[in-house]
């Protein structure tokens, strides 16, 4: 782990550079507070940080404060070295934002026990945080797709909304329903529609560029946001997705069904276009289903 160590003062610096390089650290240092925050603001930066307490430009306080004041992820573990150990001046230095102090002159082997506790601490957050993410992404996730659920698809449609309300082009909206699916359920039962609707799900996610967007929109819908699509461009990506289906049948517990999809298309731009595109797009397919399904429809 990098470790960031910021004093003025050389000879102190390098006995501490030394004794966490013989610790299997990886020492950065900083020669000033300025200095310091440079590198802190750097990616892939030190989140561990020795801190003089006086020196010049900056002082450790003032690095600590702005600090504080910026990002809080990932978290950087302050250790405040200081002469004063005066109580009033340790409160003020964890005050600043400082998790831990040392008190000059340094003893090495009190200060490598405090990193050790420091890179505890650091670790305990990073796994926090990943669980943290891991449920993020599992609340926006359907359970039997995998894909975005529908809050979450709704949201990257606002999202592509607001993309283009500030930079401009257009995107496009393709609403897309399994054709008789209640038959596939009544007929088989639904572990075998269950089945069907991963399948689906899978030949429509590996069809789409990377950038698109995928949710379950319902029971046996799907809802696709396709960014820098026009008119022309969300139909063709339409008929790429009735292709990836239809085109070769779905196997599930040792039977080979004929599995198509029915796609109403629309395409536009900005947040006012938002309830229209999904109406559009919702209308056009129930003209392709009423059209004998098995089609792509664009909005008039």
């Amino acid at each position: 782990m990098k470790v960031l160590i910021a004093d003025d003062d050389p000879i102190p610096r390098r006995l501490v550079e030394a004794a966490l390089q013989q610790a299997g650290y990886e020492p950065v240092v900083a020669v000033n507070g300025e200095h310091a925050l440079r590198i802190l603001s750097e990616p892939n930066s030190p989140r561990l940080v020795v801190l003089d307490w006086e020196m010049p430009r900056l002082d450790g306080l003032s690095v600590c404060r702005a600090l504080r004041a910026g990002r809080q992820e990932p978290y950087v573990y302050v250790l405040l070295l200081t002469s004063n150990d005066s109580p009033d001046a340790v409160v003020e230095g964890l005050d600043a934002g400082a998790d831990d102090y040392v008190t000059k002159p340094c003893n090495l082997n009190e200060l490598r026990a405090r990193l050790r506790a420091a890179v505890r601490v650091l670790t305990l957050q990073d796994q926090l945080i990943a669980a943290r993410e891991t449920s993020r992404e599992q609340a926006m996730r359907d359970a039997l797709t995998g894909l975005l659920n529908r809050a979450a698809v709704l949201d990257a449609l606002q999202q592509e909304c607001s993309r283009t309300d500030r930079i401009g082009g257009s995107f496009g909206v393709i609403m897309v329903d399994v054709d008789h699916f209640k038959a596939i359920n009544d007929t088989y039962g639904h572990l075998v529609g269950d089945g069907v609707l991963r399948e689906v799900a899978s030949r429509l996610r590996t069809t789409l560029r990377t950038y698109d967007s995928i949710g379950r929109f319902g029971g046996e819908e799907f809802l696709v946001i396709a960014p820098g699509c026009g008119a022309i461009g969300a139909r063709e990506l339409a008929e790429r997705l009735r292709h990836a289906v239809g085109d070769a049948p779905v196997s599930y517990s040792g039977r080979s069904l004929a599995v198509t999809i029915s796609l109403g298309v629309s395409a536009g731009a900005g947040s006012p276009a938002r309830d229209a595109l999904l109406r559009g797009a919702d209308e056009a397919l129930y003209a392709a289903k009423s059209n004998g399904r098995n089609r792509a429809m664009s909005a008039a």
